[in-house]
């Protein structure tokens, strides 16, 4: 897949109304921090579109980013952040759980897990939001350069035990850095589109 033109289309808060795309769409979600940003800038070849913060929980909205007219990315709320306040996590939850739910355009769920850690009780939840609404999520396992190489596959089957996924579940370990893992992901997008010209 080669990313040439990338617009911001739509950005819905908790009160707006989803928009009744025709194109395919990607989700993309993710805890706070877990650096779900980055990858998507990473993706776009753009540096700052999808803004990053050292202060997590800065979306707070779902954002749609046009890619080549082809399809969307849509940039879902991150969660689990812990200085939120309650209402404000159980806002970010309806949005998401509304997406998952009302939009007809979803065609893959991208699930960003840091590969460092165990997934959190907030990452295991989402996971079985995701596949309650029928989609088979994908994992990326975000900021591999932070590890050592000869424990990815280690932090990979721990993700997976963790998380209970079904034996042919996607896992990616991508990093920001490097840009490791983008290849593999365009991969998947082009498949993707593929199945959409069929």
């Amino acid at each position: 897949m080669v990313i040439k033109n990338v617009n911001l289309e739509t950005v819905c808060g908790i009160t707006s109304r989803l928009p009744d795309n025709k194109l395919p769409e990607i989700a993309f979600a993710g805890k706070s921090n877990v650096g779900k940003s980055s990858l998507i800038n990473g993706l776009m070849n753009r540096k700052s579109l999808a803004r990053t913060s050292s202060q997590p929980g800065k979306t707070q909205t779902i954002n749609y980013y046009n890619i080549n007219d082809q399809l969307y990315f849509v940039d879902l709320p991150g969660y689990g952040y812990a200085t939120a306040n309650e209402k404000v996590k159980a806002q970010w939850g309806k949005m998401i759980e509304d997406y998952l739910h009302k939009s007809k355009q979803i065609r893959a769920v991208f699930l960003l897990v840091d590969i460092r850690h165990a997934p959190s009780e907030n990452d295991r939840i989402m996971y079985d939001w995701i596949s309650d609404r029928g989609y088979k999520p994908i994992i990326i396992a975000t900021k591999l350069d932070k590890i050592k190489r000869s424990q990815v596959a280690k932090q990979t089957k721990l993700i997976c035990d963790t998380l209970g996924v079904a034996d042919d579940t996607i896992v990616i370990p991508y990093s920001a850095l490097s840009k490791q893992g983008r290849e593999e992901i365009y991969e998947l997008l082009d498949r993707i589109l593929g199945e959409e010209n069929i």
